[in-house]
């Protein structure tokens, strides 16, 4: 047994945590560097151009564009996020609105439809001031 190398000496509990962190950096990195290009693409504001002169600097110089493209527009990358999220709930809110058939009804239109299912006899009138009372919440 003494010619055998043990894995766990080989290998201490110190390097796989070095290890571990260097490959969470490298896919922060690479995170970072789609968000930037991601933004770069979502501005409306810059020119063609632009925009590819600054995919250029990030390509070509990595660190220093990103870094670079963060100190000079990070404060729109957060704002251009915000009115993002903004606009796809606004979209989201829309679909649901229009899915559910609640788009141009009032209050009033629905008690009236209430009311005739109710004439009909197809619901109780317990049935009928339970719907009432969830229309007029």
């Amino acid at each position: 047994m003494a010619g055998r190398d043990y894995l766990a000496y080989d290998y201490p509990v110190l390097g796989a945590f070095w290890t571990v962190m260097w490959v969470f950096l490298w896919v922060a990195w690479i995170f970072l560097i789609f968000r930037v290009v991601v933004d770069l693409f979502r501005d409306d504001r810059l020119s063609g151009w632009v925009k590819a002169a600054w995919l250029l600097c990030v390509l070509v110089l990595p660190y220093l564009g990103v870094l670079i493209y963060l100190i000079a527009r990070g404060r729109g990358m957060g704002e251009r996020e915000v009115r993002q999220a903004e606009s796809q709930k606004a979209a989201f809110d829309k679909y649901i609105r229009e899915t559910a058939g609640t788009t141009g009804h009032s209050e009033l239109a629905e008690l009236e439809r209430l009311s005739e299912i109710r004439a009909r006899g197809d619901i109780t009138d317990e049935e009928f001031q339970r719907a009432k009372q969830k229309i007029l919440r």
